[in-house]
């Protein structure tokens, strides 16, 4: 995994949360809930990949 995932992932985190917190504070409830709903497809989005790279790798650790 490289480290340019993590501070990507911190980026968006970030973001997300002073967004919300506009949005909320602004009454706009639902907008907040979708910027938060896109910020986390996303960040999943990106780390999909690993996720199944890990399972493949579980998997051939433990084929016998």
């Amino acid at each position: 995994m490289e480290i340019s995932l993590l501070f990507k992932i911190a980026a968006v985190g970030i973001l997300v949360s002073v967004l919300n917190q506009i949005l909320k504070h602004s009454g706009r409830e639902e907008q907040a809930f979708l910027c938060t709903l896109a910020g986390l497809i996303l960040v999943l989005s990106w780390i999909i990949p690993y996720i199944s790279q890990l399972f493949v790798t579980i998997q051939e650790l433990f084929a016998l």
